[in-house]
């Protein structure tokens, strides 16, 4: 596991954000199937993997919370996995205790939608990241995720990042044209968009990389076609954006049946779907999907499976020359 302080160029590339296995009586992690998914994740290029939405970390215990960054920072290597903290800040600052015991070099605060204003979410960010010993990764999933004030929480991230807290924005905020989003254009007149994670998938990833210099993006769907969306960020490292705009059309499928029935519900089906691994239940207070919504979501699944499969010619090439990540969990 990586143990080093984040830098700007850890956040080139794509972050992998997979859900958690659990055994099937739903009452723990199951670890071996969350290796598995781990080394497909590896295996198609992706060394940065982020545990939070996808995984249901909103509701997971404190048992089951200790027993993931046990086993996250027990994987060999210096791959990057990056736990979620939070929402709440008391469940934050019990997070952050567990989480001091182990060398991680961040974690991403999910977003909270309790009451909250700029100031006030400004000073528990603080506190959670001297009690957590490190700098956090911050999570814009609405414009108003840093209290109601546009420019005031916009000012406030800013405080953060120029003080060293924050290490990295996972910017999430849905656009009907990602092309136009104001939001975004003032936050990165107050940060350094180095810093600034396309953080919504494929879709907005191309129009985020090329036209707003983003440096990289975070994916679910990638999860299970990872090489896939590793070539896609090539292409837009290449600025190629025919190319990218190609790959990212494989996504979309998958993409509208996320958004459609739930990101993340749809997601863990689609792991399973796929036979990439046995993630069993989804843990409350979300429900599986109907045996209909399963049924509909496999051709979804299977067609992108093929679409990871036909690269598997550009992926002997990188073999030959060296340039695939060595990483493995035993």
């Amino acid at each position: 596991m990586k143990t080093t302080p984040v830098t700007v160029h850890d956040l080139e590339g794509v972050i992998a954000v997979p859900p958690l296995a659990w055994r099937q009586d739903g009452d723990a992690l199951d670890i071996a199937e969350n290796e598995r998914l781990l080394r497909h994740l590896l295996s198609g290029g992706l060394t940065r993997v982020l545990y939070g939405g996808n995984a249901f970390l909103y509701h997971v215990s404190l048992r089951d919370y200790e027993c993931l960054v046990e086993w996250l920072a027990s994987v060999p290597g210096d791959v990057w996995l990056i736990p979620g903290i939070g929402p709440t800040f008391g469940r934050a600052i019990d997070q952050a205790r567990v989480l001091r015991r182990f060398a991680f070099p961040t974690a991403l605060l999910l977003p909270c939608s309790d009451p909250r204003d700029p100031r006030g979410l400004e000073r528990g960010v603080r506190r959670i990241a001297e009690t957590l010993g490190c700098p956090l990764a911050l999570y814009l999933k609405e414009e108003t995720t840093f209290g109601t004030a546009q420019s005031d929480g916009i000012e406030a991230v800013a405080r953060l990042v120029s003080d060293g807290l924050c290490v990295a924005i996972k910017y999430a905020v849905v656009r009907a044209d990602p092309d136009d989003d104001p939001y975004l254009d003032a936050l990165l007149a107050e940060v350094d968009r180095r810093v600034v994670v396309s953080g919504m998938g494929e879709r907005p990833a191309v129009t985020h990389m090329l036209n707003r210099g983003l440096p990289g993006f975070t994916t679910g769907s990638g999860c299970v076609a990872p090489r896939l969306s590793h070539s896609l960020f090539e292409a837009c490292r290449r600025r190629d954006e025919a190319s990218a705009n190609a790959i990212r059309a494989r996504f979309l499928p998958l993409e509208d049946v996320r958004d459609a029935n739930g990101p993340a519900r749809v997601l863990h089906a689609a792991l399973q779907a796929a036979g990439i691994a046995r993630v069993g239940p989804i843990p409350p207070f979300v429900s599986s999907l109907t045996a209909d919504q399963i049924a509909a979501l496999q051709p979804v699944v299977r067609a992108l499976v093929d679409e990871r499969d036909d690269l598997a010619g550009s992926a002997d090439a990188d073999d030959r020359r060296g340039t695939r990540p060595t990483y493995e969990v035993t």
